[in-house]
Formats: structure tokens, sequence, C-alpha cells
């Protein structure tokens, strides 16, 4: 036998050691030989690997110390989308979300959860090909995040490769990637010690490690894994209960909780919740609240799912943590429809893992609830670990010099006065397109990808243009030039070449995406749509008033309200005009007849859809004649499906409704000429 044959099973018998006391480790928490074993073991593998780097393997327990830098992350689109779940944060509101449960399914008696602590974490997906990792990514936005799958391998508690006999052919992991309390303190102190930035708490650390383009930096971090669920599964069945796939996985080599438990009704869901409250300090690592699902996988699929979170699940969060500090000052800022908006500017206080100077006081009479005056001694709450908010003012504390707060009665951008409907909580600035915040507002809406989709004119770009006077309103967008735009920071020839050249597009739009892009109050894009096609032409819809808009499904009197004001402006109309001079043009609008391909039936949409998103397929649908419905019934014709669709498709195939899948409604709108 040759060395290399030597080496090469020497090799494989240290792999599959190390993979072994790896799971015994960190999956198993049992640990069978000491740290110097494990690491001698470690070494001699390198040492064989340095001596045979042709018999190197992607998948073996060297390779976690990360590749050479990425230029940068590529997007994965998720084959199942990963979504977010409702949060309750009272006793209260979990016992109407176990009933709205037990209602749906008709079960007086109880439900089943799946119970386990809520990581404070980054949420991840990893993707294992007959049993080898080969992808992972972010959540991101629930349908497309960022390929971490460079970073990932470094994490110790990831099975490069499962260790069971037979994996499943295809096997999607979702879990949460987090960092210890004791690995978070020793990083932070080595920082400190060498002069570098420290991070401010443990789940900023643990995204800031996953997000670095160098997966080296990625390797030096203590990060952890702990799976919570199952995507994708290809050669294999999907278990009978969520506590039953956890169980599945743990057996394969992945890592899940071992603190989860399955309680039977509300009240033992509230008893696990106490009991973890009470531990939550003593534990290794940050939990935020608790995680409820429905235990069993067929009653999941029967409750399904409501907009982007599933209706089987929710996150009772744990008190939010509280801080005292003093209220400053109150600010107001000023929103797209001129919405005045108080915010507090507190003294700097650490809440929740991080130093908050600002908080949401929404509106006056929230202010006026408070009593707050400014001075005061203020309890600042991270609702939610997320949004500060102001929650109770100390008055016992409060300084004989705490001033009364009171809104501006001009509008503190543009000085126009502050109006206040009778009976409404929002103050408005009356200045409208005169007013600078609203301009920014304004054409960031205007410029979205929903309205006039100009591509390249962000945030940051709006504020110089508006700040130095270059862009007033949307109409001014259509006179910029290349050497103006060039000269702004950020800029250069050919960013500025890029811009005019989406700008020079825009203008080929359709009349719905024109009357969103305006920005009416109350005017969304369905709206928009119905308006386009029950007037047919602008001259029309202007000339209309509020009686006629009336006449258009699903506008009452408030939005034809808001309408008949906004062209009742003559600069909004002198701005129309600007903007149709600028070649601002749409085809002319087609209503559905009777003839339409989908004429007087009734499509529901459910499920995620890959190609586009349920409001762009739903639009489509409409100008093919289709009346959109969010709800089944008998009369309902065809029902949408896509993945993750729960009752609706449920309720469809029991009442024998035509059912398509995506393909089918792409294949539909090609030829109907609607793709």
């Amino acid at each position: 036998m040759s060395p290399g044959a030597d080496a090469a099973g020497e090799i494989e018998r240290l792999r599959e050691q190390i993979r072994h006391h790896n799971h015994r480790y960190y999956v198993l928490d049992d640990p069978l030989i000491p740290d110097s074993e494990y690491d001698r073991l470690l070494r001699r593998l390198q040492e064989l690997e340095r001596a045979h780097p042709e018999l190197v393997s992607a998948d073996s327990p060297t390779q976690r110390v990360g590749a050479g830098p990425l230029a940068a992350f590529a997007t994965v689109r998720h084959e199942i989308p990963m979504l977010s779940l409702d949060n309750v944060f009272s006793e209260d509101e979990l016992r109407a979300f176990d009933r709205r449960v037990r209602e749906r399914l008709g079960d007086e008696a109880g439900v089943d959860y799946c119970c386990e602590p809520k990581l404070d974490g980054v949420a991840v997906s990893m993707l294992y090909e007959q049993g080898v990792l080969v992808r992972a990514a972010t959540r991101g936005d629930g349908t497309t995040g960022e390929d971490i799958t460079a970073n990932v391998r470094t994490i110790a508690s990831v099975p490069l490769r499962l260790p069971a006999a037979v994996p499943p052919q295809r096997l999607e992991v979702r879990g949460e990637v987090y960092m210890p309390h004791r690995g978070f303190e020793e990083m932070n102190r080595r920082a400190a010690q060498r002069g570098e930035k420290t991070f401010v708490n443990p789940r900023n650390a643990a995204a800031g490690s996953l997000r670095q383009l160098d997966p080296r930096i990625t390797a030096a971090r203590p990060l952890e894994f702990c799976a919570y669920g199952l995507g994708v599964l290809d050669g294999a069945s999907m278990p009978a209960t969520q506590s039953g796939a956890l169980a599945w996985l743990r057996e394969l080599g992945v890592r899940t909780s071992g603190e989860l438990r399955v309680a039977r009704g509300v009240e033992e869901c509230l008893a696990y919740y106490a009991r973890m409250q009470e531990r939550r300090a003593a534990l290794r690592y940050d939990i935020d609240g608790i995680v409820f699902k429905v235990d069993s996988v067929a009653l999941q699929q029967r409750l399904g799912f409501v907009s982007r979170a599933p209706r089987w699940a929710v996150a009772h969060k744990f008190p939010a943590q509280e801080e005292m500090t003093t209220l400053l000052g109150v600010e107001f800022q000023v929103g797209r429809t001129g919405a005045i908006t108080p915010v507090a500017r507190l003294a700097p206080v650490f809440v929740g893992g991080v130093t908050v100077s600002n908080a949401t006081l929404h509106n006056m009479d929230e202010v006026r609830r408070l009593g707050l005056m400014a001075g005061d001694t203020v309890i600042v709450r991270r609702a939610g670990d997320v949004i500060p908010q102001v929650v109770r003012v100390l008055e016992e504390q409060r300084a004989p010099h705490a001033r009364a707060i009171a809104l501006p009665v001009n509008c503190p951008v543009c000085g126009s006065p502050v109006e206040q409907g009778e009976g409404e909580a929002v103050a408005r600035c009356s200045g409208g397109l005169v007013c600078a915040a609203q301009q920014k507002e304004t054409i960031r809406h205007f410029a979205s990808r929903r309205a006039l989709d100009i591509e390249g004119l962000g945030e940051k770009l709006i504020e110089q243009l508006v700040d130095q006077g270059v862009v007033r309103n949307v109409a001014d967008i259509y006179a910029l030039d290349e050497a103006t735009l060039a000269g702004l920071e950020r800029m250069g020839e050919k960013s500025a070449r890029k811009l005019l050249a989406a700008i020079a597009r825009s203008k080929r739009t359709t009349l719905d995406r024109f009357l969103y892009g305006l920005g009416m109050r109350e005017v969304g894009e369905a709206t928009a749509l119905a308006l386009a096609r029950h007037f047919g032409t602008l001259e029309a819809l202007l000339a209309a008033d509020a009686g006629e808009l009336q006449q258009v499904p699903d506008v009452g009197p408030v939005v034809a309200g808001h309408v008949v004001a906004f062209f009742a402006v003559p600069e909004n109309r002198a701005l129309i005009g600007r903007l149709l001079e600028a070649g601002i043009a749409w085809p002319a609008v087609e209503k559905p007849g009777a003839s339409a391909p989908l004429a007087g039936k009734t499509v529901v949409l459910t499920g995620t859809l890959e190609a586009m998103t349920r409001e762009e397929a739903g639009e489509r649908l409409a100008r093919l004649g289709a009346k959109v419905a969010g709800s089944v019934s008998a009369r309902t014709h065809i029902v949408i499906a896509g993945p993750g669709a729960g009752s609706k498709l449920a309720r469809a195939e029991a009442l024998g409704i035509e059912v398509w899948d995506e393909a089918q409604l792409l294949d539909f709108l090609s030829r109907n000429g609607a793709d």
C-alpha cells in the first residue's frame, strides 16, 4: 500500500473521530474526551492535510478557519419563505392567541404547543445535500437573504457533514446563530486590550460577525448555532410534529434547544414562560422571550398564514427592559403627508443592550396622556426590544424648571401653519409641497419601485438635492442634468448617467402608478388602480366630484374627500401639468370588459409567490378583469396557492374550487399579455 493511501485512510479516520466528538460536544453536551485529546486529533489531521493538500475536502473539520475575503455577499432566494412571527407581550394576549387557534380548529379541549426559548441572535438557513452543507443564508426580508456560507462554515456547532448514516437528499435547517455570554465578554475584553471598538451586546456581535467579508474574522468569533425548524425537505418524510422534527434533527447531528418542551394548552405554556423568565439570567446566552408553536404539523397546515406570519406560532416576549432618564425636550418631525410627530430627546441611557437618546411619542394625545413636561424624569422602555418608548413620568421627581410641551403653531421646517382637524389625533403642516420635509418624503415616495420606479434615486441623494435647492418637487427631477448630478457627493459622471437613464425610463408608466406616485392621502396601489380603471383618463378624474368618486369600488367619503382636496390645490394641478410636459405618459387604460379573460371571476391569492409579490400578481389579474378577494368563499372561482399556503388552500379544496400553482399563473399571464 502506498504512503498516500495510508495517509488517506488515516485522514478519513481522524475526520470521522472529530465529527463524532463534535456531535457529542456541541449537540449532546456530553463530551467523551478532554479538550487536550481533541486538540491532539485536530492537530494530527492538520499535519496530514498540510502534507497531502490534494486530500483536503470542503467538509473537513480543519476547513472552519475560513477562506479568503469575499468581494460582496451574493443573494439567495429562499425556496420556502422564512416568515417572521407575531409577538405578544402579555398573558391576556397569549390567551387570545390560544383562543383564536382553538376557534379555528374547533378544539375546545386544548392544543399541544412546542415551547422553546427565543434566542436573541440572527436567523439563518442552512441547506444540506446528501448530508453535506452546501449553502447558508441570512433570513433577509424573508424571501431573499445573503449567502453567508463561508462564514457559517466556521461555526464549530454547525456540522459540515451530517453524521447520520442515511441523510436526506436535501434538507434545509433553520435556526439562530448567537454568541454566548462568556464568549462575548472575552471577545470584548480582548478588543479593549487592543484598543479596538467593542460590541454593545451579543446579538449585535453575532450579526456583525456573520456579515464579515473575511470569513477568517468570523472564524475568530465565538459563535454558536441552534436549530428551530425545517424548510426544504426531499428524500425523507416530514415528521408529524414540530417537537418530533427537532428531535429528528438532533438525531441527524444538528444542535437543538435542550430547553424544548411540549405543553398542553395555554396554562402549561404560561407556566413554561414563567419558569424560563426566572431562569433567564442564569442561562449562558441571551433570550428575549418564548416561542410557542402548534405542535401538530397537520394542524399547522390547517391554520395557515396571515400576511407574512403563521397563524400557528407566536413569540411571547419578555417584559422590555426599562431605565430611568431625563426628557431633555421634544422635537417635531414632519412626514410625507405633513403629519407632525413629536419625538422625545432624552439624556442618553443604556436600555436593552443599546444606548437610547430618542423615543417615539406618536402624537400630542400621547404627550397629554403621559402628562409629559420637558425636564421630567421618565421611564424608557424598548418595546419588543426594538422601539424605544417613554412609558411613564415620575411626577414626584418633577424639577421646578420643567416646561410644558405644546404643539407648534407653525411647521418647524417651513413655517407654514399647523392644522389639526376636528376629532383627528394627528396635526399636519399645511405647507404641502413647499415644505422641505414633505418634499423629501414625497420625492422618495414618487421614485419608489411601486410608483415611478426611479432606480438610484435614494434617500441620501434626495436629501442632497432638496437641501441644496436643486429639487423642490417631483417635477424638478425631470430637469436634472449630468453636470448637476455629477457634482453631488458620492456621485460621478457614470452614476449621473445611470440615474438620468432611470429617470428617462420612468416617463413611460401607467395611470395607476402615476396616481399612486402623487402621494394622495389614503390612496394606495389598489385605490389608484380602481380610480384609473373607473375614470379611464386623468382628465376625467380631475373633473370628478366627491359623489362621482364614491361610485368607485372601495372608495368611501373619506378617501373621496382627500382626492378632491388634493386636486383642488392649484399648486398640485400645476405640478401635474409640469410632469406631463416633462414627457410622463401612459398607454390608454383598458377597462376590462365582458370579454376579458377573467371578467366576472373572483380570484384569491395565498402563500408566497417567487416570481412576483402577491400585490403585483393581484394587479395583473385585475387588469385581466378579475376581482381579487382576500378570503375564500363559495363565490370564489380560482385560488392561486404558493409555498406556505394554509387554510385558504384547504378551504378551496374542500369547496372544490379550482387551484393554480405559480407556474399555472405565470403561464396564464403570459398567454394573456400580462406577464
